[in-house]
């Protein structure tokens, strides 16, 4: 059986838990607080060096945070366990950031929806169509993913999109989704699954508020640009 480097291999003065508790979590750099999650090495790397390793392999938290399984696991030293582990605290950031703690989150204007999914949605490595449902008051009621892959008029179906909204009795909803470029510019197939939605949101008697784009750190409304 092979051998792994845990943090009680550390001298003292190196181990994350203690400095942590010792100093507070905010001395820490991003490797030692994923050392002290992630907990073990391998028989060749220590878990500080392993997890200084995955961050820079991974592109920063940002990349981290976007990674599924299969890329987690492509890691020298990822196992299964290792990317479960990975993969709940990418969720358990995502809830945060969407969900503000359980405040309830309040869409008055474009840049608050786009403010709710662009930590999230920025760093994408391929395109999320994600719908923000909306009460009477345009209160939050919930976030959902409703597809990956190009956004244009013969993959995004009004059935995916607005099943949700009507099981969560939404008055209105808001589309996002992120284009990996990191520009926001619409293509024509944005504006026609935008303008079919639209039709469909008029029939069904969800309105259908905006469209947003995301970028690398910008965003394009297409109500502000009047295409919606």
């Amino acid at each position: 059986m092979r051998n792994t480097f845990k943090i009680m291999d550390l001298p003292q003065n190196e181990r994350p838990r203690e400095r942590l508790l010792r100093y507070g979590a905010e001395v820490l750099s991003n490797s030692e607080l994923l050392a002290i999650i992630l907990r073990t090495g391998t028989s060749k790397e220590n878990i500080v060096n392993l997890s200084s390793r995955i961050l820079k392999e991974s592109g920063g938290l940002n990349g981290l945070l976007s990674m599924n399984v299969e890329e987690f696991m492509n890691l020298n030293g990822i196992g299964s366990a290792k990317a479960a582990q990975l993969l709940a605290i990418a969720e358990l950031s995502k809830r945060f950031k969407t969900f503000k703690s359980g405040d309830t989150y309040t869409i008055k204007q474009p840049s608050d929806a786009a403010n709710l999914v662009m930590d999230d949605m920025r760093c994408l490595k391929k395109e999320h169509l994600r719908i923000i449902m909306l009460n009477t008051k345009n209160f939050v009621i919930s976030v959902k993913d409703i597809s990956i892959g190009s956004v244009n008029s013969s993959i995004v179906h009004p059935r995916e999109v607005f099943s949700e909204a009507i099981r969560k009795s939404s008055t209105s909803i808001i589309i996002c989704h992120n284009h990996p470029s990191g520009d926001p510019t619409p293509s024509s197939e944005d504006i026609k699954a935008t303008q079919r939605l639209k039709e469909c949101s008029k029939l069904l008697g969800i309105d259908l508020l905006d469209h947003i784009i995301i970028g690398n750190g910008v965003y394009i409304s297409l109500k502000d640009k009047f295409i919606l």
